[in-house]
């Protein structure tokens, strides 16, 4: 091959991959593999560094430290690509004297169906002296919220288009009784948020997934929970997902074996459950709790980083297989 050759080649790879919708238009296959180009274990330990940082001093509801988190997730939102309702990504809500903030971006679809994928920001903040990171819980919820969306809107650029609209949310005043995500519900059933919850055909809950410290079967690290309906959370899809993508997890469809604590977790104390409560279909993923949740100890070093990709990956297939 001559240099000019060479050149040309060199060349058209690179167009082709600077501009990958024009490859679909050329007769190229857009695959869910495109969106792994933006998967970074790198961007996770980033998102979890910065939200679990003494800066945001804990993320705890009304804060200064959430008010600045609430800004640096917005500014994420526009720096990823996603759109926003009524020109903005911040909803303000009060609970009692306190003003909370819900950051909510989306991509459209092709119907008025939609999912929502959402995760709480917020913290336990400070108590007296004692600073709570919350890195686990759940900083690594939101990095997997801010991941998922990149690898989505890296399928929109490639040619994609799905039937659902996606809509993210990073909720905020989850420890103060739900409040956020009922203040979401509301939003929706008045109509604010241009659909109504008739058009909601499932709320993914990501909360607590960066964790190894309490897994499944003794000595295996590479685990998640999905809760859910029997009936309405799409497991066999999950289970179908993550045996084709060779991603290595094992999976469980209920708390550590425990009845009890399944109910506890996906009927009682999550947000997803003021959607459960109107009759919406809802998931929730996480890695469990730990004897580090809601303490000082629950920093970035302490997360697994390599099984946190993993995991984001298999939610990632998991919902570009369900739009």
């Amino acid at each position: 091959m001559t240099k000019i050759a060479k050149i040309i080649v060199i060349l058209t790879v690179s167009f082709f991959a600077a501009f990958p919708a024009y490859s679909q238009r050329a007769g190229y296959v857009i695959s869910p593999k495109n969106a792994e180009t933006v998967l970074s274990q790198d961007y996770l330990k980033e998102v979890v560094k910065h939200l679990s940082s003494e800066r945001l001093g804990g993320r705890a509801t009304g804060s200064e430290g959430s008010r600045n988190a609430a800004f640096w997730l917005d500014s994420k939102f526009r720096e990823i690509g996603l759109e926003c309702y009524s020109g903005a990504f911040q909803h303000g809500f009060r609970n009692g004297g306190v003003m909370g903030r819900n950051i909510i971006g989306y991509i459209p679809g092709t119907s008025s169906k939609c999912v929502i994928v959402m995760a709480h920001y917020d913290n336990l903040g400070k108590l007296g002296d004692t600073f709570y990171p919350g890195a686990d819980s759940n900083a690594s919820g939101v990095a997997a919220l801010l991941q998922i969306a990149k690898m989505f809107v890296r399928m929109k650029e490639c040619g994609r288009k799905y039937s659902s609209t996606i809509v993210f949310v990073a909720l905020d005043a989850k420890e103060e009784d739900l409040a956020g995500a009922s203040a979401l519900w509301g939003r929706i059933s008045d109509g604010r948020l241009g659909f109504s919850p008739a058009d909601i055909s499932l709320v993914v809950n990501l909360d607590q997934l960066g964790s190894t410290l309490s897994p499944l079967t003794k000595g295996n690290p590479d685990y998640l929970m999905m809760l859910s309906e029997a009936a309405g959370g799409r497991r066999e899809t999950l289970q179908s997902v993550e045996k084709s993508q060779h991603i290595g997890l094992e999976l469980a469809f209920d708390y550590y074996g425990s009845k009890d604590f399944t109910n506890l977790f996906y009927r009682r104390i999550s947000d997803h459950r003021i959607f459960l409560e109107h009759g919406i279909n809802s998931v929730m993923f996480t890695s469990g709790i730990t004897m580090l949740n809601n303490k000082p100890g629950d920093t970035p070093e302490t997360l697994d980083y390599p099984v946190f990709t993993k995991r984001v990956r298999l939610i990632f297939h998991y919902l570009d297989r369900i739009l």
